[in-house]
Order: structure tokens, then sequence, then C-alpha cells
């Protein structure tokens, strides 16, 4: 018997005394415990991931969604009809094709006081800035040798129904006969005060007639009128489509009588000659 065989310590694949792990066990690597340990990292990972990933995104939208707001309100704002408000100048609304009666735009009535004589009887009247520069005007043209005769000026609603209407009867006219030659109540410039029928005092029969544009006092105001503000309503081809009326003439010569034929209703100033 081998003494080495009772020396009372164990034996192993190697000889080494004191070691009863064989050597293939021990040099496996132990990945069991590494697994194990890896998980939990993964997971925490993960979750840390996902809170970092909420949070970016929660900060994105803090960011964005103020300038989303206002823009929607702003586009809200902007795709919602303009509100109507009303002018309390009616001039200033004329032009639409509901004020529009056979071819005449409305006009409101020039208040009494506002009027002044411009005939020598008184009976002819025209507003204040209007008949003063038309006497300064006829005086200009008296120092030319023509007379300038003022044939009608302020007509109220209620004397030109009676002219419409009455006149129209007698003659058997059809309201659009009638509105060639006179326009409807409410929609005659002579309402306003500052427009005229104007004649050559020495040649009446041409008054409120066509060929009154061969006479010396529409020559003179065809070529002095503008000077003192002045000009005439209704030239050939005119874009309200009225007849031509070589005699009736309106001032536009200070901001509230250029308003009152201009403002708003989208009619070009009439050309000159």
């Amino acid at each position: 018997m081998n003494r080495a065989s009772f020396s009372g310590q164990p034996q192993n694949l190697s000889g080494e005394p004191g070691d009863d792990i064989p050597v293939a066990v021990r040099d496996t690597p132990d990945v069991a415990p590494k697994i194990r340990l890896q998980l939990p990292i993964l997971l925490l990972g993960g979750a840390a991931g996902f809170v970092l990933l909420a949070i970016i995104s929660g900060f994105l939208f803090f960011v964005t969604a103020p300038e989303k707001t206002t823009n929607t309100q702003f586009s809200a704002n902007n795709s919602a009809p303009a509100p109507i408000t009303k002018d309390n100048n009616s001039s200033n609304t004329q032009g639409s094709k509901s004020d529009t009666v056979l071819g005449h735009l409305a006009y409101p009535e020039a208040p009494q006081s506002e009027l002044v004589p411009i005939s020598a009887d008184g009976r002819i009247r025209m507003r204040k800035s209007a008949a003063a520069k038309f006497r300064e005007m006829a005086q200009a043209a008296r120092s030319a040798g023509v007379i300038l005769a003022p044939i009608s000026g302020f007509r109220s609603v209620k004397e030109q129904e009676q002219l419409f209407f009455s006149v129209g009867a007698q003659r058997n006219q059809t309201p659009a006969q009638r509105a060639a030659l006179s326009a409807p109540p409410g929609h005659s410039e002579h309402h306003t005060g500052y427009a005229m029928d104007v004649g050559d005092g020495s040649v009446p029969a041409t008054n409120l007639q066509a060929n009154f544009d061969n006479t010396k006092a529409y020559k003179w105001l065809q070529a002095n009128a503008a000077r003192f503000g002045f000009e005439m309503s209704f030239p050939k081809n005119n874009v309200q489509g009225v007849s031509y009326e070589p005699w009736h003439w309106r001032y536009v010569g200070d901001r509230d009588s250029l308003e009152m034929f201009y403002k708003a209703r989208n009619l070009k100033p009439i050309p000159t000659p």
C-alpha cells in the first residue's frame, strides 16, 4: 500500500491537496450571475430613458403650444367676417347697386341752414361754400362778356318727387324715360345743395338743352369752371350711364363736397377734355 494514500488529505485530479473543485469546473465562466446583474441595469436604463423622453416631449409641447394657440386665434380672427359699421354720413355708403335707381345715385338732403340764395329773386339756393364760388365764377365770366344764368340749384326730395312723377305722367313717360331727363326723388345731385343747372343769359332758348354746348357760356365753363371748383356732372359716356347734360354742374371745391360725390363710390374723376 502506498503511504500517500493514507495521508489524510483529499486528492483531486490535479494532485493539489485541499482543492476539491475539479479544474474543468473551476475554469468555466460564471455566466448566470452576470445575466442576473445585467437585467436590472437594462430595466433601470429603459425606465430612465422613458422618463427622459417624456420630459423632453413635455418641454417641446410647452414651447410650441403658445405659438400654435396664437396662430390659431389669429387665423380664426382673420377668417371671421369683419364687423359692419354704420356711417352717419349717408353719402359715404352710396354707390352700391341697392342705392342706384335708373342710373342715379342716392344723395342726402342739405340742411336748410346751409343754403343761401344765388339768384336775384332769392329762389335759387346753394350751400354757402358753393354759392360763394358760383358768385365769384359768374363775376369772372361777366368780365369776359359771358352771362352765367342760374336755372336751378337746391331741390328738396319732395320737390324732386313732384318733378319726377307729375311731369312724367303729363308727358306720358315711363320711369326709365323720365330718368333720362330727371333723377328719381332721393337720387338727385340737387338734393346736396352743391349742384346747379346753368344757362347762357344771352341765349335762353338753349336752357336745359343739349345744344347748350354751342353757347359762349358752355365754352367758358369748359375752360374756366375748374378754377372755381366746378365740374360737369354728366358728360357724354359718363360712368353712371346718365344722359348727357352739358348744363348740369356740381361744386367739388372743398372736402365736404368732394366726399359727397366721390367717397366710397368707386367713381373715377371726370377726365379733362
